[in-house]
């Protein structure tokens, strides 16, 4: 028999990651704008311009698993979390309503709108990076969590401007790329950052989460995911060294070892809060909503995934290449 809170848990964790990765690239490039020139912020939207808005598609598609699948969990979440939420919606309502009229504008409107769109950008990413601190501290209220929340949420958003550098990268050349370059050495330097600080604040909030790692010799093979994370972090260093020094190195390999770097952090966490839904508090099978409703809920995402996954990946084959400046114009 399938354990369905085990497989909407999955489903959920897929979404998140897929909206981590494929949102954050466009939301760091968004908060790179306002270090381009006006031809620069051109390309910069090109890139990004055929796949923004439907990467945030599947942050609905986690959000929707979460409330039908796990009804009591989003309830408890959202609670707790109401004001970054809100925070998270106006900044992506504010960039989506940017994008579209900087299009239009003309003169100091444009430029007025392109800085919209940085903060929209900002916003949203700080918020969710706040989010992600307060949930993995069990939403302890306190100054001490309040301000680790907002350094997480920080560098997030550095996270999310090495996702952005290094799309750039593969979507740009000339001086743009080389700019590119220098923006995912800075970011890299925030995701060190907040891996650090989620590796370790989830082991001093729990007891659980630090047996599961720390129960030596039975978890020494884990410390390969920390391991393979600084060898990813190497690789974008070293990828990004050597197109600096005009070396041959294919455009891809920084995104490339960005996305495994939040890969696998994704997966340490994912290992560190399994089995809750809620950190100690929680399982996802206490959450879970009735084998009923998740039967009939597991129907529409079989019919629906395929189709985002298909959809998504003929955007990127369809505008691969280097992206071309008025393209979105």
């Amino acid at each position: 028999m399938i354990d369905l809170p085990l497989v909407f848990a999955a489903l959920m964790g897929l979404a998140m990651l897929m909206y981590v990765v494929l949102d954050g690239y466009d939301l760091g490039v968004g908060m790179l704008m306002p270090a381009a020139d006006a031809r620069e912020q051109e390309l910069m939207v090109s890139s990004i311009g055929p796949f923004w808005d439907a990467n945030e598609t599947w942050l609905v598609l986690g959000v929707g698993i979460l409330l039908v699948a796990f009804p009591v969990a989003h309830g408890m979440v959202l609670g707790a979390l109401y004001l970054p939420v809100a925070w998270m919606l106006i900044g992506l309502m504010l960039r989506g309503v940017a994008f579209e009229f900087r299009v239009k504008a003309e003169g100091w409107h444009r430029e007025l709108w392109n800085n919209l769109f940085w903060f929209g950008s900002f916003l949203a990413s700080f918020a969710q990076g706040f989010m992600l601190g307060r949930y993995i501290t069990g939403f302890h209220a306190g100054f001490g969590y309040t301000v680790f929340s907002f350094l997480v949420g920080a560098s997030l958003c550095g996270g999310y401007v090495l996702l952005g550098a290094t799309w750039l990268i593969l979507k740009s050349q000339g001086v743009l790329q080389g700019k590119a370059i220098a923006w995912a050495r800075w970011g890299l330097a925030w995701v060190a950052l907040a891996v650090a600080l989620v590796s370790l604040a989830t082991p001093l909030v729990s007891e659980s989460v630090r047996i599961k790692w720390f129960d030596f010799p039975r978890t020494l093979a884990l410390m390969l995911l920390p391991v393979a994370t600084l060898a990813a972090g190497w690789r974008v260093w070293a990828s990004t060294g050597r197109l600096k020094r005009g070396e041959p190195q294919p455009d891809w390999v920084p995104f490339a070892a960005a996305v495994t770097i939040f890969v696998l952090a994704f997966a340490g966490l994912a290992y560190s809060l399994f089995p809750f839904v809620i950190i100690d508090r929680m399982t996802i099978w206490e959450a879970a909503a009735h084998p009923s409703s998740l039967r009939f809920m597991l129907a529409g995402v079989i019919v629906v995934l395929p189709f985002l996954v298909a959809y998504t990946a003929f955007a990127y084959r369809v505008f691969r290449g280097k992206a071309r400046p008025g393209l979105y114009e």
